[in-house]
């Protein structure tokens, strides 16, 4: 089977890390994100993954020149203004010649998701596109998915108020979908799926959800890029490719990311230090502080939550 990867996004939420780097490009645990991903998809027989690229899309032609990652083949599908998603999804299909069903990941959610289940649920209800589904605390913040008894999606409310939610079941970013879905997209212009398409199927019971919990987060947010990451952490803390700590300096629960130095009496916890940065001494970098790839922090700085820059 082929999958979408949607990778176009430009981070905004990660930002000072994604102002040079696509989001799927920052490491979590020592590899690229993106690396993760397509990992993860290979041990469902994916063997090629159209990457659906908007911003910066030359950082992964340059990290993966032979267009192979995790030993799936890699084609690269650049769209020429935002299309959303829906959009996005129509355009890397029709470049690519998509005839079969196919698979459609976003790039910034690292799950356990057994795809090869989510496969034959969709198979064995002849659905024209079925959803994952994963349960979460709070799901405001997502598409909430409510079915029936078979697994059809009678409705789908996007980004409900909480005491609105009929359920704690949200969109978990994977779905395998026919080709016919892509021709329900126009093209030319910006689609969401999730407000548009989706709805629309709905409507004709076209749509279908399978619920699992299996692990799955969206890395797309600091305080979950830094969990990502610390899962693969022993001692609480990630370090890059020469970074330098300075043995009277403190660290934990933290990456701290290629090239970046942490000099004599500085505190970094909690926080993320991006490549080539510097956190001079005696600085305190504290509770979800964002430090920007080569930023300078001077000597004696306390920040709590910040931006740096930003």
């Amino acid at each position: 089977m082929k999958a979408i990867v949607l990778v176009g996004g430009e981070g905004t939420r990660l930002r000072p890390l994604t102002l040079r780097t696509p989001k799927q490009m920052l490491p979590v645990g020592g590899r690229p994100m993106l690396e993760r991903v397509v990992h993860w998809l290979a041990g469902h027989g994916v063997d090629e993954a159209i990457l659906s690229l908007g911003y910066r899309p030359d950082a992964f032609l340059e990290a993966y020149p032979g267009g192979v990652c995790a030993g799936v083949a890699l084609k690269y599908v650049v769209e020429d203004s935002p299309l959303d998603t829906a959009g996005a999804i129509g355009y890397a299909a029709r470049t690519a010649s998509l005839t079969d069903p196919f698979l459609v990941v976003n790039g910034d959610v690292l799950t356990e998701l057994d795809v090869t289940s989510l496969v034959r649920f969709h198979r064995d209800r002849s659905a024209e596109a079925t959803i994952a589904l994963t349960p979460v605390d709070d799901p405001s913040r997502f598409g909430v998915v409510p079915t029936d008894e078979t697994g059809r999606v009678v409705a789908f409310i996007e980004k409900p108020r909480p005491e609105e939610a009929p359920t704690n079941l949200i969109n978990a970013g994977t779905y395998v979908l026919e080709p016919s879905v892509v021709d329900r997209i126009p093209e030319g212009r910006r689609v969401s799926i999730e407000r548009e398409t989706f709805p629309q199927m709905v409507a004709e019971g076209r749509l279908f959800a399978m619920a699992s919990d299996a692990a799955w987060l969206d890395a797309g947010t600091p305080a979950t890029y830094l969990a990502a990451n610390l899962d693969y952490a022993d001692d609480g803390v990630v370090l890059g490719a020469g970074v330098f700590v300075d043995e009277a300096a403190t660290v934990c629960g933290s990456v701290i990311m290629d090239g970046a130095q942490i000099e004599a009496g500085a505190e970094v916890r909690d926080s993320i230090v991006g490549q080539k940065a510097r956190i001079g001494r005696g600085c305190r970098i504290l509770d979800l502080t964002v430090v920007g790839e080569g930023f300078v922090v001077e000597p004696g700085t306390v920040v709590s939550g910040g931006r740096l820059p930003g």
